[in-house]
């Protein structure tokens, strides 16, 4: 019965480390997307200074 409780939790926790995994991949695509930004904005205040 212990050993049952032990992989629950392991089971838990990894589920757990799925998810972080998962938020870490969204804040990655939204920081790429803020770069892209970024980049673009960059370039307009280059060709407004032209």
């Amino acid at each position: 019965m212990q050993a049952d409780a032990l992989t629950m939790q392991a089971d838990a926790l990894t589920m757990q480390a799925d998810v972080l995994t998962m938020q870490a991949d969204v804040l990655t695509i939204q920081a790429d997307a803020l770069t892209i930004q970024a980049d673009a904005l960059a370039m307009q205040a280059n060709a407004l200074a032209l």
